[in-house]
């Protein structure tokens, strides 16, 4: 018997929909089957007592789902006329008094995604099961390509590494850290920019552990004593991760570092960086120049890639040629020629660049200027009608003068050539939700160049903390930056001295705003904390404070 829901998404069936389209096809059959249409799920469903009748597989290619809306049993199906899978899923429930409505091929399958992987056994059930003679059927485990929540029903191992993954994507993990020690093992995930401890696992799963990723790497289970670099293309529901292993010998075993990179996710552009609109006025300019180099510089994951990309992303037409040589290709992009460098066959930076000028591109992107020899032909690329895109592991931009210099490279070429220098950060946002007022003490304020005397200091927050997010009291993360720009005063300092302090000083006579300055902008606008600023900025706390002045009171 057939009992027709409530739901509280229902649509209403005059709703406008193209003739040709899947929804229109849909409300078609709903009125001919006196069914209801949804297209979308409920907000509030469930089907965790359904994960362990029913098979993955099964939902997925029939294209059907089971679920509990308000204490009732649907099945929610993409083709009304697929009578014996309808049946079938019955007796799977071994229930009679199921509804059944109609929704789209895209909402059914991310109901299964996230049902099933919402409702996957925890890690200690995994390591319960995990025994003596399940480690033989580990190791002869074969990597498949394919969505990793299709292997609920597979060895426990399969699972943990699969849970792994999934839940680091989840929380919006960058890294895994698979760290084994003496009575136990690790693992870490790296959260905007910070470690986090995620799972406490057994010590004597490691060598499973570490051969089943090593599979799905497609590297040398039986190497031990060597460092092995290896990639795994992941499918985590509907979304596509390209995952870098990195495995490196330790006392205690073999240490794994997983790179998790989300394919899905759309490039950003510049104002999607957290700049403010002045200094995305300031680069949109910088990048509209026909030859010279941008450098960005900083740390390691302090967002210089992901910059330049944005840049990319903003240059990117039919009528500009773009070339990159990178390592590695973190993003493919439409209408863009990439390029990965590959030192077993000699293509290095230097000798992609060199081929790349002759493939008459407008915009270059270098991935990194390691040595002398891409630095001279970065130069020499630009000299010629190029614009050079590029980064550099400085701690600021004066220090980027100084590092080429030490590369042997003439000031004379850098001042030439060079039209601009960004250095940058990331720092952590506050939580909207749970972020909290206080006022600091006149130290903490100066810490950061901010002074009360004569200025109106708008409400400053700090972190709090709450399950949105994960009691850290930050989510997500934004940049902060300096952008030198290669005036004639500050061309005419290079050309007398290397001396990063000079350059700064004199950067900041030409209008150049500091990292630390830029970062008080932020802990004033409430984008930020104070110790976030200070955290990412303490090597550079010697340099020259410049009062910041206070934004409008909103």
């Amino acid at each position: 018997m057939m009992i027709s829901p409530q739901p509280a998404v229902t649509r209403p069936m005059d709703k406008d929909f193209p003739s040709n389209s899947e929804e229109s096809r849909l409300i078609d059959q709903a009125q001919a089957f006196n069914l209801p249409f949804w297209e979308e799920m409920p907000a509030e469903i469930s089907a965790a007592r359904f994960i362990g009748q029913v098979p993955l597989q099964f939902l997925k290619r029939h294209k059907i789902v089971p679920l509990e809306v308000n204490a009732s049993t649907v099945i929610a199906v993409n083709d009304p006329t697929r009578f014996e899978s309808i049946d079938d899923l019955k007796r799977l429930l071994m229930k009679s008094d199921i509804s059944i409505v109609l929704s789209t091929e895209s909402a059914i399958l991310l109901a299964i995604n996230q049902l099933y992987d919402s409702g996957r056994d925890t890690v200690e059930a995994f390591v319960q099961t995990f025994n003596a003679e399940s480690y033989d059927r580990i190791l002869s485990e074969i990597e498949e390509t394919g969505d990793i929540l299709d292997d609920a029903h597979e060895a426990p191992m399969i699972q943990l590494v699969n849970l792994i993954l999934s839940r680091a994507i989840q929380d919006r993990a960058s890294d895994i850290h698979i760290e084994p020690y003496q009575n136990s093992l690790k693992i870490r995930y790296r959260i905007d920019g910070m470690l986090a401890s995620a799972m406490d696992l057994p010590r004597k799963i490691h060598a499973a552990l570490v051969s089943r990723i090593k599979i799905m790497a497609k590297l040398n289970i039986a190497e031990k004593r060597l460092p092995q670099d290896g990639r795994i293309d992941a499918k985590i529901g509907d979304r596509s991760v390209d995952v870098r292993v990195s495995v490196l010998p330790t006392a205690f075993g073999e240490r794994l570092v997983l790179r998790l990179l989300d394919k899905t996710q759309a490039l950003l552009k510049l104002p999607d960086l957290g700049f403010n609109p002045q200094t995305v006025g300031v680069f949109s300019r910088l990048i509209q120049s026909p030859y010279g180099i941008i450098l960005v510089t900083g740390p390691t994951g302090s967002g210089k890639t992901t910059t330049l990309y944005a840049v990319l992303s903003t240059l990117n037409s039919s009528e500009i040629n773009i070339i990159t040589i990178e390592d590695p290709i973190e993003y493919q992009i439409d209408g863009v020629a990439q390029i990965q460098i590959n030192p077993k066959i000699d293509l290095t930076f230097a000798n992609g660049l060199r081929s790349i000028v002759r493939q008459d591109p407008d915009v270059i992107l270098v991935g990194e200027v390691r040595d002398k020899e891409t630095a001279e032909i970065a130069i020499q690329s630009s000299l010629t009608g190029h614009l050079v895109l590029s980064t550099l592991h400085t701690n600021d931009a004066a220090s980027a003068v100084t590092r080429l210099i030490d590369m042997e490279i003439e000031p004379f070429l850098i001042t030439s050539s060079v039209i601009a220098v960004v250095a940058q950060r990331l720092v952590r946002v506050l939580c909207p939700q749970c972020r909290q007022p206080y006022l600091p003490d006149r130290q903490s304020l100066a810490n950061i160049g901010l002074f009360p005397d004569n200025m109106e200091i708008t409400p400053i927050f700090k972190k709090g903390g709450c399950p949105a997010c994960m009691n850290t009291g930050y989510h997500g993360r934004t940049a902060i930056m300096e952008i030198m720009i290669m005036e004639e005063n500050l061309k005419h300092m290079i050309l007398k001295t290397s001396d990063s302090n000079s350059i700064h000083q004199e950067a900041v006579e030409c209008g150049m705003v500091p990292l630390l300055q830029d970062g008080a902008r932020k802990v004033l606008e409430g984008v930020t904390s104070i110790e976030e600023v200070l955290r990412v900025t303490r090597v550079l706390k010697t340099r020259s404070r410049k009062r910041v002045a206070s934004p409008p009171v909103m």
